[in-house]
């Protein structure tokens, strides 16, 4: 029997700003709702909108889960095996 695997997830990494602003991030709702949106640009990294402006790399992207109020400032890599996390805001 073979097995089924889900579908290919990117590697979530974090710059060092959102790496500071993870750190301060203590209410247990609030790191529920970021893990929530970091599973789905995952999964989906083009699910962002782009941001206007710079056109050379990276392209930042700009994820926004209203229900969950979380907002994310992305970059994929060329690759597209890992996305950049830039900003957090919760």
């Amino acid at each position: 029997m073979t097995r089924q695997h889900g579908p290919h997830r990117a590697r979530i990494t974090f710059s060092d700003t959102a790496a500071k602003q993870l750190e301060t991030i203590t209410n247990e709702a609030d790191l529920h709702a970021l893990d929530r949106a970091l599973v789905v640009i995952s999964v989906d990294p083009d699910i962002g909108e782009p941001l206007p402006g710079d056109t050379t790399n990276p392209h930042l992207r700009q994820y926004t889960d209203e229900i969950e109020h979380v907002r994310l400032l992305y970059w994929i890599t060329a690759l597209r095996t890992v996305v950049v996390v830039a900003y957090i805001e919760v």
